[in-house]
């Protein structure tokens, strides 16, 4: 088994391990492939015998979720699992350049945890987040952190978090509540850079999501135009940044993929990276990279002043 490097994540104190498993790839939809039972098994197990020990879920991965129920619920004492809430609990349709519509009320966010638990098949969760970065007029509107607490004090769930992002990822900062935020962020996408370190500061766990930019900088441009048209923009700035920016000499040998986890690594605040994948061999490599570590101090500092915290990236929640 690959030695992953680890950090605590913020006020929680999990010992989560920097590299971590974003399930959803799993759930079998549009462009992502639907494995059978038995090809998630052998993922998820690798998953966790590889020394990944935080997976991250959602309902809005539905397919997802069930299949880490039925896998890894004999082995739940060795990973910390986190889901999400707000997110409909029934399949809903919506046009595909849409996202599917979030409802942050308390009975929702309920109905959503224990949702959640009976698909995972276990008794708790170790994190649950509020999906979608809503502001927080919406959540202090409707009691929604009040019932989260609630579910707390049932025993249902750890600790609390957020997916945030701008322009209401400083708010969720300032709202102390959350023991955990979760953003977008990698070399091509520094947007959050600035309010990942406030996080920091404040104790609050910093999950990465996008630590690999989802390949963009690699990925043939046409095949961006089959993702949901609200996440075309963001993707092809990304791939533009990237291709008008030199970074061979940075390389030094490392594929770009290497080089973009590796980067997402070297960040001082970021206590995980959830890396998504449905191929078992891309899963390996992505293990064996973060084994690896930061980049070399020089070569990270570089690349920090060759790309900028803020590009126009068409950012995405």
């Amino acid at each position: 088994m690959n030695s992953l490097p680890k950090s605590i994540l913020g006020r929680s104190g999990l010992d989560v391990s920097k590299l971590g498993f974003g399930s959803m790839e799993l759930r079998g939809t549009d462009h992502f492939p639907r494995l059978t039972s038995r090809q998630a098994g052998t993922l998820l197990n690798a998953v966790v015998d590889n020394g990944i020990n935080f997976i991250d879920t959602s309902p809005d991965y539905g397919y997802a979720e069930i299949l880490l129920g039925e896998h890894l619920a004999q082995r739940r004492s060795e990973f910390f699992l986190a889901s999400k809430c707000g997110c409909p609990i029934e399949d809903v349709e919506v046009p595909h350049d849409r996202r599917k519509p979030h409802d942050f009320s308390c009975g929702n966010v309920r109905a959503g945890v224990e949702q959640s638990l009976r698909r995972l098949r276990t008794d708790y969760l170790d994190l649950v987040q509020f999906h979608l970065s809503p502001s927080r007029t919406e959540l202090t509107s409707q009691d929604s952190i009040a019932e989260l607490l609630k579910l707390k004090d049932e025993g249902k769930l750890r600790f609390i978090g957020i997916s945030g992002t701008l322009p209401h990822l400083a708010d969720h900062i300032a709202m102390q509540v959350f023991d955990v935020i979760q953003t977008p962020y990698s070399l091509v996408e520094r947007d959050h850079e600035e309010l990942m370190h406030q996080a920091a500061l404040n104790n609050i766990g910093v999950i990465i999501r996008g630590g690999v930019a989802r390949a963009v900088m690699v990925k043939d441009a046409a095949l961006i135009n089959d993702y949901p048209a609200f996440l075309q923009p963001g993707f092809r700035a990304r791939r533009q940044l990237w291709q008008q920016t030199r970074v061979e000499d940075l390389l030094q040998g490392m594929t770009v993929m290497e080089f973009m986890l590796r980067f997402t690594l070297s960040n001082p605040d970021m206590n995980t990276t959830i890396v998504g994948t449905a191929n078992p061999e891309h899963l390996l490599a992505n293990v064996k990279v973060a084994a690896r570590g930061a980049l070399p101090a020089d070569i990270y500092a570089e690349a920090c002043q060759r790309f900028p915290k803020s590009p126009a990236t068409g950012l995405v929640v």
